[in-house]
């Protein structure tokens, strides 16, 4: 008896060790392939480019333990990074102000994703796919399809912190990331988001309102968006119109590759940062053997196919390894 309940005690967080020995895998794969993988640079550059998918997936991942998807972030996050360029470069705004114009246009993209789905029960994949296009061509109005230099007024934001050689941009995406984490599962919110994700109908006939707490979601995607075009600021220097084209489909694959339930209910935020840096691993070590793009990107939808395959896999292999662990009890 003592012993089941010190079993029952201890929990082993599986899913994340696997991703941790994958993670492990792609950086010996890749270090015996190219002599130039294992080292500094390589780690110190990848690292220093996370920091937008990073906390755009945490956003995805919200987003889709409550059943939902936005496929508008990527364009989001270059509309408010063109508002804030335009803002300090033709404009000379203090960055301060401008930032706020950007947090209000990120924040009412993401209401008006929340809104018009939750309320009217409209697929988010259609409102965001819509929004995805509204968002784009908003940065291309804002900035003239022209690229606005900012120079040293915002590298800071991505510049390497001297003697850490890592960015503050990625020292605040894992602070994100820690936040995130805690608020899903330490929280009322993170208990609503799964609740809706794994039964909207049973919230609802509980007496509490799906629609507050999905706009709340999408509008907190809105502003990681926001957070992600800052990021992406001073990695580049400049705010151009046709950054994040296809940034909402890394930021899914990672939360996919996480282990985060596309139909809801499930989803870890830790283990999408670990989905964001084996995609990033992998980017980065096939680029460095010579892998051309168009095949780049041929693999990662190859990863992406085989983690939703997984994820749809995953609770019946789940329920057959306990009972096989169940008649080895019986057995022992």
């Amino acid at each position: 008896m003592a012993q089941t309940k010190t079993k029952s005690l201890i929990k082993v967080p599986w899913n994340s060790l696997g991703l941790v020995a994958v993670l492990l895998a792609l950086i010996l794969f890749f270090g015996a392939m190219s002599e130039y993988f294992l080292s500094g640079v390589t780690f110190r550059t990848l690292l220093n480019q996370v920091p937008a998918l990073t906390v755009i997936a945490v956003g995805m991942t919200f987003v889709l333990i409550i059943a939902g998807i936005d496929l508008s972030v990527g364009s989001v996050m270059a509309l408010c990074a063109a508002v804030m360029g335009v803002l300090i470069v033709d404009h000379q705004v203090p960055i301060t102000l401008a930032l706020i114009a950007a947090l209000l246009t990120g924040l009412t993209c993401g209401m008006a994703n929340g809104f018009v789905s939750a309320r009217w029960r409209i697929p988010a994949f259609v409102v965001t796919l819509g929004m995805l296009e509204i968002a784009r061509g908003g940065a291309y109005l804002v900035t003239d399809s022209q690229t606005k230099y900012l120079g040293d007024s915002v590298g800071f934001i991505g510049a390497p912190i001297a003697g850490l050689g890592v960015s503050a941009s990625l020292i605040a995406a894992i602070v994100v990331v820690i936040i995130a984490q805690w608020v899903l599962s330490k929280t009322l919110f993170g208990r609503y988001m799964i609740a809706i994700g794994s039964n909207e109908e049973a919230v609802r006939l509980s007496g509490v309102n799906p629609l507050f707490w999905k706009v709340l979601v999408f509008a907190l995607a809105g502003l990681l968006a926001v957070l992600a075009g800052v990021f992406q600021l001073g990695y580049l220097q400049s705010a151009d119109p046709n950054s994040g084209i296809g940034l909402e489909l890394s930021a899914i694959a990672a939360v996919v590759i996480g282990c985060t339930s596309l139909s809801g209910g499930r989803g870890s935020v830790v283990n999408t940062l670990l989905g964001v840096l084996i995609i990033a691993v992998m980017q980065t070590g096939l680029a460095q053997l010579g892998v051309t793009e168009p095949s780049k990107r041929i693999i990662t939808g190859l990863v992406i196919i085989a983690a939703v395959l997984f994820d749809q896999f995953r609770e019946p292999l789940a329920r057959i390894f306990q009972r096989a662990r169940g008649i080895d009890g019986q057995i022992s």
